[in-house]
């Protein structure tokens, strides 16, 4: 969760929980104490878009967001979140960036967790992954058998079905590129896309990409009197804060629906407070029409929104390349 007014990496005084040290471990047992880490997770269920009955038999989707797979988060609730998807038994199991938290000190434990998964995996990178160093979160995923599309689509076998997959690099950084994610892309597909920044979701509906997930907002991880909503709304633009939004129903404006999960981990403190704050893992039934489960909530309206402009995405983007430099320096 990351303030779109901000264009510089996390503020000095949370450095040390976020590269290591004493308080990086108090920070990281923030929230848990006692408490069964299974507990602190939400399970929630929905169905797909109307557009995919007919098409998928039943495909089930187990979206996770925003890991950040570091000190802040404790592993055992990295861990149970595993265990939650698996005993959910999907198809398919979605990443939408954020692996990592501003570090590479625990790659060999996000490829330890990835590979527990008992599902195929695909994901795309957030701009943490980009500030910690995209090409060794990369290679760390692809060791544990993540499938990482970088502004590309591919075409998934799944118990005998066909389901397209759309990916998006980062937009936060500015590595997003739709224009070549979308070459290409098959009509004759149910297509799920798969973007960090849930506003992208808005250039690809019209493009037949009916259903999106996303991250990067942790829902605001405090939405008790809706104040992600003021956070992540009002203050950082955002549009999309949590849950549902556009439509699921075929051939009705805008044209395909995005679903911004509440994410597992956190980038500076582990709190959260409010029902919609959970830590959160949504399994999505495609194929099966919209009221036809019990679902969580159900569509609401777009916030207002601020879209970035291309200088702040610019100065995002300066940001990577100086922390890449700094990381190329070290290792001369």
């Amino acid at each position: 969760m990351d303030d779109d007014q901000r264009s510089e990496a996390p503020p000095r005084e949370f450095a040390e929980a976020l590269s290591g040290g004493a308080a990086g471990e108090r920070a990281g047992l923030l929230g848990l104490g006692r408490k069964d880490p299974r507990s602190l997770i939400a399970v929630r269920h929905f169905a797909g878009p109307s557009s995919f009955v007919g098409r998928l038999d039943g495909l089930r989707i187990a979206h996770l967001t925003d890991i950040h797979v570091g000190r802040v988060t404790p592993m055992a609730i990295q861990t149970a979140a595993v265990a939650l998807t698996n005993e959910a038994k999907p198809d398919l199991v979605v990443i939408t960036g954020d692996f990592v938290c501003h570090s590479q000190k625990y790659l060999d434990q996000l490829e330890e967790l990835v590979r527990g998964f008992n599902a195929p995996v695909v994901g795309v990178m957030g701009n943490h992954d980009h500030w910690s160093g995209a090409d060794e979160v990369r290679a760390a995923l692809r060791r544990g058998g993540v499938e990482v599309l970088d502004n590309v689509h591919t075409c998934m076998t799944l118990r005998h079905q066909q389901l397209q997959v759309l990916g998006l690099d980062d937009a936060y950084t500015g590595h997003a590129d739709r224009a070549r994610a979308l070459k290409g892309l098959r009509s004759d597909l149910p297509t799920l896309g798969l973007s960090h920044i849930a506003e992208e979701a808005d250039r690809l509906w019209p493009h037949g990409v009916g259903l999106v997930l996303s991250g990067h907002t942790h829902a605001g991880q405090v939405t008790l009197a809706r104040l992600h909503e003021l956070a992540i709304g009002h203050l950082a633009g955002h549009k999309y804060v949590h849950g549902l939004y556009g439509t699921r129903q075929r051939d009705v404006a805008p044209g395909g629906a995005v679903y911004v999960g509440a994410g597992i981990g956190a980038s500076v403190i582990p709190i959260r407070l409010g029902e919609r704050g959970r830590r959160e893992i949504a399994i999505f039934e495609l194929g099966m029409a919209p009221g036809t489960l019990d679902e969580h909530h159900g569509e609401q309206a777009p916030l207002k929104g601020r879209a970035p402009g291309p200088e702040l995405v610019a100065r995002r983007n300066a940001v990577v390349q100086r922390q890449q430099a700094k990381r190329a320096q070290k290792r001369s």
